[in-house]
């Protein structure tokens, strides 16, 4: 399964690193991403990173300030500039093929979730 960390409370204008971890087998060959879900909304997409990193998509209004990158066995989320309207939980996912992919649909494992909480 999945194990996201890094999560916690910052401040308007400042950084998080979140990172998703492969438990028990190993996601390398799979698409990833991130998703999150606010308080009283569904949950949305992130960002999408291919299996060799080559292809990647991010919602429109954390265009420019986050950053999705992999290595062999993590996923990574850098999150700068954070905006109030970016607390929620956020979620790690791997998809059932190799490319990236916005839909949740396209997605077959998920990790828990990890609090991302943005004060103004």
């Amino acid at each position: 399964h999945m194990v996201e960390s890094g999560g916690g409370l910052v401040q308007t204008g400042e950084s998080l690193s979140l990172a998703c971890a492969a438990s028990g087998r190993t996601f390398r060959r799979y698409g990833l991403g991130w998703f999150r879900q606010a308080p009283g909304k569904d949950r949305e997409f992130v960002a999408t990173i291919d299996w060799i990193g080559s292809s990647i998509y991010y919602k429109d209004s954390v265009q420019g300030r986050f950053t999705i990158s992999r290595d062999e066995n993590t996923l990574y989320l850098q999150m700068n500039s954070l905006k109030p309207d970016d607390t929620a939980v956020y979620y790690c996912a791997a998809a059932a093929g190799r490319n990236s992919a916005t839909s949740q649909s396209e997605y077959i494992h998920w990790g828990q979730g990890t609090q991302v909480t943005v004060s103004s």
